[in-house]
């Protein structure tokens, strides 16, 4: 099954992809692909593999990517890689942004999507300890938080709004289900 996580900037996805990633560790069942970003590997954020403009547009060409879009900026790759996961039958658990989700439906079918929420005080908190952002972009992105509903029968809501383990054990449970 594929599992897309979506959920405004600051909900912490990241953390509980992380946290995920080391508790399922062991197994094979579970595959958590990088994307490829065009953004260079020391300007923070995730660990994804860095590639540059022309390289990523060479690969969306020809096939190399499952899904792709652009945000902020940048452009995001998920590797047409986990389709042979899918094959073998492996939970592929990926972060996406909500703009691609129709498109990730109609490509694949059954899927789920983990929602990861926050309440704004917490987003706006977060995204202003990560330094990355200006005040205007936070009020932005927690304006563009606001507009974006995610609905579905696939969608499972992943509130993380207290302590990290909280929310890994919220996001781990959802994965199971």
């Amino acid at each position: 099954m594929l599992v897309l996580v979506v959920g405004p900037s600051g909900a912490g996805k990241d953390t509980l992809l992380d946290g995920a990633r080391t508790a399922l560790a062991g197994d094979p069942d579970f595959v958590f692909p990088r994307r490829e970003i065009t953004r260079p590997a020391e300007a923070g954020g995730e660990n994804h593999v860095p590639v540059d403009d022309s390289l990523f547009s060479a690969r969306e060409a020809s096939g190399g990517y499952a899904l792709t879009w652009r945000a902020h900026g940048l452009a995001y790759g998920v590797p047409a890689t986990i389709r042979e996961d899918l094959a073998a039958d492996r939970t592929v658990v990926v972060n996406v942004s909500r703009a691609v989700l129709e498109e990730a439906r109609a490509r694949f079918g059954v899927l789920r999507v983990l929602v990861v929420t926050a309440d704004p005080e917490i987003l706006s908190r977060r995204l202003a300890a990560r330094g990355r952002e200006s005040v205007a972009d936070i009020a932005a992105r927690l304006a563009r938080a606001e507009a974006i509903a995610v609905t579905g029968e696939d969608v499972v809501e992943v509130r993380n709004d207290g302590m990290p383990e909280e929310g890994v054990a919220r996001f781990l449970a959802a994965l199971r289900r």
